[in-house]
């Protein structure tokens, strides 16, 4: 794999001066890969959008630097802006254009011409299906079709690096499934005969489990965590966990025979309802340490003859590691 963009000590503060003022980033290094799905989270004020501003040349850094396929984003700004596709939050745009008229003049701006701008537009439309809204004033869109007017001029060009704020932002259902399917793909795609990295800024977790390969969680403006998906939801307390929908016999104390099972770490009571083969209990058995728990839970249920509606083994919750990581 190549390196796509390297952060190096980034750091950003707003104020008069560089010993005074808001320390919005606070010496962020990582790097991407090609091929790579990063998911850049954080809360409200991480500095999230201000770390993104800076790789892309909006901002310029405090100290520390970002290289884009070897330009110094300090250096180098119009050579790092050619080889990026940006999203920025809020999906801007000229409100009183047409799309058309809006990627007809970013097409130009990215110096396409001719038949290459012509193909580059209608393929730009035809992922982000906006073909029935093009001769309509951008100001009369719906939020989620200005977001995918948006994201048609950041993918226009085939950039190398793809960095998206809140890409799903406004969508329904079936157009968050698109858009994530369209970031898999252009991830696989080889932008240049070399591959293309993409980094995404999201709120919604499950955008992350949905397509990213990566993530970093910054916190304070500091980066807290660097992981697969899969690492990161293994920090949970919910990893292994049971969630369990059972119907024991009357009088059973089931919290009490749960937690006597070697390697719970305790039980969470999810509620009862009540069905036609008697009182359902839900419960979640929270396991130590993260050790596989459910053949020791199954055995249990087996044992004592307890009806089961549902079982579920829990892979662990982004949000649960997410506040975690970022109150503390």
């Amino acid at each position: 794999m190549q390196t796509f963009v390297e952060l190096k000590q980034l750091t950003k503060r707003f104020g008069p001066s560089n010993e005074a003022g808001i320390l919005a980033v606070d010496n962020i290094s990582f790097k991407v890969e090609s091929g790579e799905v990063l998911g850049f989270l954080g809360p409200n004020g991480a500095g999230k959008s201000t770390t993104m501003k800076m790789v892309t040349g909006f901002l310029a850094p405090t100290s520390g630097t970002a290289v884009v396929r070897g330009h110094d984003v300090t250096r180098e700004p119009l050579a790092v802006k050619q080889k990026i596709g940006y999203l920025p939050e809020g999906a801007p745009a000229y409100s009183d254009m047409t799309p058309e008229a809006f990627l007809e003049f970013c097409a130009q701006v990215r110096g396409l011409k001719g038949e290459a701008k012509k193909q580059a537009i209608r393929k730009a439309v035809g992922r982000t299906h906006i073909d029935g809204v093009m001769r309509q004033p951008i100001e009369t869109l719906s939020k989620g079709f200005k977001r995918r007017v948006g994201l048609a001029q950041a993918i226009l060009h085939e950039p190398d690096l793809l960095i998206m704020d809140e890409p799903t932002d406004g969508l329904d259902p079936n157009q968050k499934h698109e858009v994530r399917n369209l970031i898999r793909d252009m991830a696989r795609e080889q932008a240049g005969g070399g591959g293309r990295a993409v980094i995404l800024s999201t709120h919604i977790l499950e955008e992350v489990e949905a397509v990213c390969t990566r993530v970093v969680l910054i916190a304070r403006g500091r980066v807290v965590a660097d992981c697969t998906p899969a690492e990161f939801m293994g920090r949970s307390r919910y990893h292994n966990a049971v969630t369990l929908a059972i119907v024991p016999p009357i009088g059973v104390m089931v919290f009490d025979e749960l937690k006597r099972i070697p390697g719970v770490a305790g039980v969470e009571d999810n509620g009862t309802a009540k069905t036609s083969d008697g009182t359902q209990v839900r419960c979640t058995v929270l396991a130590k340490n993260g050790k596989a728990i459910a053949p020791e839970v199954s055995h249990l249920i087996k044992a004592k003859g307890w009806q089961v509606d549902m079982m579920r083994v829990e892979a662990g919750r982004l949000d649960d590691v997410f506040r975690d990581l970022t109150t503390t």
